[in-house]
């Protein structure tokens, strides 16, 4: 592939999901994932700051997750605005051509104890990113605790629904579901 052609992001994702089913996540590097994709390894850097985190997105999930809860409807609960950012994310990063992928990724990350605790490190980083757009809107403190955590939750049981070969539903639909049953769960407790 010609390093100008578009895309460079995905490309190394791909390349690197590739690699860490072939090889394992610890045989793979930064060198070698940049070659997959056809770039370079300053290229690498400028999209991703370590081989972890081409798996993670970057910062896209947490910019989409802040910019859905801010545009949400203004009369809006702690809970529809959360809902609101798992739409927008389903739109935008979850789409059916990346289920394979989602799952594949899923795969690699079950498979290694250091993206198992990257992957957890990302949740509370989105659970924080969540807190914070939604105290922005004038939920207060406990409320938007309480609300990024069932959002976080939701997400994650969405998503591991969403990767699942099997399913054919949208992300959104997924996590709005998934949304009201960590809801009606924790109201049991």
């Amino acid at each position: 592939m010609a390093r100008w052609q578009p895309n460079a992001t995905q490309r190394l994702a791909v390349a690197a999901l590739e690699l860490f089913e072939e090889r394992g996540y610890e045989s793979t590097t930064v060198i070698e994932i940049a070659e997959r994709a056809g770039l370079t390894k300053s290229t690498f850097f400028r999209h991703f700051p370590d081989k972890r985190e081409v798996l993670f997105g970057g910062g896209t999930m947490t910019g989409l997750l802040v910019d859905g809860i801010a545009a949400a409807p203004a009369g809006a609960g702690p809970l529809e605005a959360v809902a609101h950012a798992l739409d927008v994310i389903g739109r935008e990063a979850f789409t059916p051509d990346r289920r394979e992928f989602g799952a594949r990724r899923q795969a690699v990350i079950a498979a290694n104890p250091e993206l198992r605790e990257r992957e957890a490190l990302k949740g509370l980083g989105l659970t924080a990113s969540m807190i914070d757009a939604l105290t922005r809107r004038g939920v207060p403190g406990l409320t938007a605790h309480v609300a990024a955590e069932l959002g976080t939750l939701a997400w994650k049981i969405a998503y591991e629904r969403w990767s699942d070969p099997t399913n054919d539903e949208e992300f959104g639909e997924l996590a709005r579901r998934a949304l009201t049953e960590v809801h009606t769960a924790s109201a049991l407790c």
